[in-house]
């Protein structure tokens, strides 16, 4: 594998990930990626499992309320689902554990902990400030 070279230098060792540590890191995300699929194909079972007719009111208002928590929760693992195609498309172009706004490197300890990560921990801090109403003060 061919990893990136920022403006023509080798990257130094430490600062980007050696190839074992990409191996390990695509395993976490197919292992994921399998995980999420299994639990949308018994969601699915699950929603379209034709149920009995609800006896009074609150039985159908808490089975609507259950479908929806449901539902929700299968979109949530389907853009999670896209986040694991987009991390394991880029480790086959070579650019996986390079930020995506500033082209460093982005720790392998952040990687383990969020392998779906596209950006350094100083840029996703950045990000998230600026995501975040300004509060006024009272």
């Amino acid at each position: 594998m061919e990893w990136l070279n920022v403006l023509g230098k080798t990257p130094p060792p430490d600062e980007y990930l050696t190839p074992e540590q990409v191996l390990h890191l695509r395993s976490i995300l197919v292992e994921q990626a399998t995980s999420l699929l299994d639990a949308g194909k018994q969601a699915v079972t699950d929603l379209t499992t034709v149920r009995e007719v609800d006896p009074d009111d609150l039985d159908l208002a808490a089975t609507e309320s259950s479908r929806e928590f449901s539902l929700r929760l299968v979109d949530r693992e389907r853009r999670m689902t896209s986040k694991i195609q987009h991390a394991l498309e880029r480790i086959d172009e070579g650019t996986y554990g390079t930020c995506e706004v500033c082209g460093a490197a982005i720790m392998y300890r952040r990687l383990v902990a969020r392998p779906v990560a596209t950006q350094c921990i100083d840029c996703k801090t950045e990000a998230e400030q600026l995501e975040r109403p300004k509060t006024r003060a009272l």
